[in-house]
């Protein structure tokens, strides 16, 4: 006798079309965990500081840690996946251009009121203490730069786990607003231990950019003014 039932045999979830929504919910789990515990600043400083840092910079080399894990984690390996597992087009989860037309125009209409949302929170204590993860980046404009450029990764890795991975990935499965709202539930979890703002913020968030993401085809549009939005941040908090 099958103890759970034909539907729920482990041959059954990892065969046809089912085996890609139960690689992707099962790896979100512990690919998110790995990357909160081993992927955030306080583990760098608790575990490598002493024996990884890049041009002598304990704290430059913190945030960039924590941005390439962010690109590789939740990144490259689901870009790997995709490719060489699900053997799909990456087009098919959001890289490409898609309705270019209405992308931008979303862009020009959405990034300033995500910017412009950023503005109160850099009188806030808790962001304050939270913000910019590279504690230099107000040094000089070339420090901020390259913080604001190198931070690009970090959106990357979660724009492409989120929107594309999750999202696009679970869409057969789920159908559009459940895939959106699924990755909403990810998203806003992982932020949590982050100032309250942000967390419910996420939720927003990532509903806009799940719409806008399966609108346009792309998550390019999402990536662009996410990633504006953190370095607005960073820049009224430092300058």
């Amino acid at each position: 006798m099958n103890l759970f039932g034909s539907s729920l045999s482990p041959s059954a979830l990892f065969s046809g079309g089912q085996r890609k929504t139960t690689l992707i919910l099962l790896l979100t789990p512990i690919l998110l965990t790995v990357f909160k515990y081993y992927g955030s600043k306080g583990w760098y400083e608790e575990a490598l500081s002493g024996t990884f840092v890049l041009a002598g910079n304990p704290e430059w080399t913190a945030a960039l840690y924590v941005f390439l894990s962010s690109f590789v984690l939740l990144g490259l390996i689901p870009v790997a996946l995709i490719s060489f597992v699900f053997r799909e087009k990456l087009s098919s989860y959001g890289f490409c251009w898609g309705d270019a037309r209405f992308g931008f125009a979303a862009l020009a209409v959405l990034a300033p009121l995500f910017v412009a949302s950023a503005y109160p929170s850099a009188s806030m204590p808790e962001f304050l203490a939270e913000y910019p993860l590279y504690r230099g980046a107000g040094e000089n404009w070339n420090a901020f730069v390259l913080h604001a450029l190198s931070y690009g990764l970090f959106y990357a890795g979660w724009e492409t786990y989120f929107r594309g991975f999750m999202q696009f990935g679970l869409r057969s499965a789920f159908g559009d607003w459940n895939s959106i709202f699924i990755q909403v539930l990810a998203s806003c979890l992982v932020h949590i231990g982050k100032p309250a703002a942000e967390t419910f913020s996420s939720i927003l968030g990532g509903l806009v950019w799940g719409i806008l993401a399966f609108r346009t085809g792309s998550i390019f549009y999402g990536f662009l003014i996410h990633w504006l939005l953190g370095v607005a941040l960073d820049f009224f908090i430092v300058m």
